[in-house]
């Protein structure tokens, strides 16, 4: 019968390789009980030493190993047979063993896993008190030296730089108490992971507040290189007030009219500034409408006359006029005059300069025509020149009001009041460096 079998199986070997993992090579006619009891009892002793296979019962009748019994997964079963195929003398493999089903018998490696892994970690709470120890002192350490003020008040230019040094003092000493804790336990390779998740979550957190990190970025180039200072009067795209306060989020300034105007730093960093404060003179310009049969020189010398001769316009730079434009029945002058403007109101140094020349023009009898349309009758000649209406009587000339700038000394007091309620959250400083 055995010599059938064998015979069999050299005549159809795909039959044999049905199963994975079946031994291959020639195949030896001796055969005898003796060595199907030596293959049995190899492979028994084999699982004996390994762990799983504790219910699987070994069978070998002519080289043809038999596996039955369950096993805790899938996995241990196939390995069985990949086991089985390297004992020598084995023809053929029938794995019939299956995956156990029984709740306890799958819950027990569980739990003795979970058993030895508490083993370990309480045999590992020395040394992990001591990692924990070692990144409590590198911390606190790094804690203390950003508490202390004068060192990074010295360093920055303002508060805020100084809070971001001690932010930065305090991160490098967490990542080196974090570098040495997983040095002392081993675990070093941990930190490369962990840097590389941070630099994810970073890079996705800075996409999402692209605004605010630009914004924040905007606010410490604006604290070192500062454009403006307190008390300034300033015009950022359209608004013009006095600089309140520059703190980490915007730039207050307070309106001519009272109100707030709040610009976020990243606006204020890329827009145009125009500072009126920064020097004392500043000019101001007004336009005089004149009649065309007009004098024109003797016009133009009369409001620089009239505009030198006040007392709050400055010598130095001096006061100029010159023909603007030519109308339809109006020619324009210009006139330009310049004032200390930390003494003397510009609005009413303006209006006082406006009034002061027309009052020399109507007394100089130097009109201001109305828009109108001039119309020649056939028999009127065109060579006879107009004469111009006699002259106003001249208006009494009284002296110019005051035009000191009270209204821009009460803003200024405004303004130190508000500073003073907000003291620390202001980044501007009288030690920053002006552009």
């Amino acid at each position: 019968m055995r010599v059938l079998i064998i015979c069999l199986l050299l005549l159809f070997p795909t039959l044999s390789g049905a199963q994975d993992d079946q031994p291959t090579g020639p195949i030896e006619i001796e055969d005898s009980a003796a060595q199907d009891a030596a293959i049995a009892n190899r492979i028994r002793d084999i699982l004996t030493e390994l762990d799983g296979f504790e219910d699987v019962t070994v069978s070998v009748t002519s080289g043809i190993v038999t596996l039955r019994g369950h096993t805790l997964d899938g996995e241990t079963a196939r390995r069985l047979t990949a086991l089985t195929s390297r004992i020598e003398g084995v023809v053929a493999i029938e794995n019939e063993v299956t995956e156990t089903t029984d709740v306890v018998e799958r819950l027990n490696p569980a739990i003795l896993r979970f058993q030895d892994r508490l083993r370990q970690a309480i045999a590992f709470l020395p040394l992990l008190s001591i990692a924990i120890g070692v990144f409590a002192l590198v911390v606190l350490a790094g804690m203390f030296l950003a508490r202390l003020r004068r060192p990074w008040d010295r360093l920055a230019p303002n508060a805020f730089i100084a809070d971001i040094y001690r932010q930065l003092v305090r991160l490098v000493f967490i990542v080196a108490g974090v570098v040495i804790a997983l040095d002392i336990l081993g675990a070093t390779a941990l930190l490369s992971t962990i840097l590389g998740a941070a630099g994810i979550v970073g890079l996705a957190i800075g996409f999402a507040v692209r605004d605010t990190v630009e914004n924040f970025i905007a606010s410490i180039l604006l604290s070192i290189r500062q454009p403006f200072r307190p008390n300034d009067t300033i015009e950022i795209e359209g608004d013009t007030g006095k600089v309140i306060r520059l703190t980490s989020r915007a730039t207050i300034l307070l309106s001519f009219d009272g109100n707030h105007i709040r610009i976020p730093n990243a606006t204020v960093f890329k827009s145009r500034i125009v500072n009126y404060t920064r020097n004392d003179e500043r000019r101001f310009l007004f336009e005089l409408g004149v009649a065309p049969d007009t004098d024109l020189a003797r016009a133009r010398q009369l409001a620089l006359d009239t505009v030198k001769s006040l007392p709050f316009v400055l010598q130095t730079p001096a006061a100029s006029a010159w023909i603007e434009t030519v109308g339809d029945s109006t020619i324009t002058l210009q006139v330009a005059a310049w004032i200390a403007q930390h003494d003397t109101s510009i609005v009413l140094a303006r209006g006082e300069a406006i009034r002061m020349t027309m009052q020399a023009f109507d007394a100089a009898g130097i009109s201001m025509p109305e828009p109108g349309m001039r119309v020649l009758l056939p028999e009127t000649r065109s060579d006879s020149p107009s004469r111009p209406p006699h002259p106003a009587p001249p208006r009494q000339n009284p002296s110019p009001p005051d035009v000191a700038a009270t209204a821009d000394s009460d803003l200024d007091q405004i303004v130190a009041e508000e500073r003073l309620s907000q003291h620390a959250d202001d980044l501007l400083t009288a030690r920053a460096p002006e552009e």
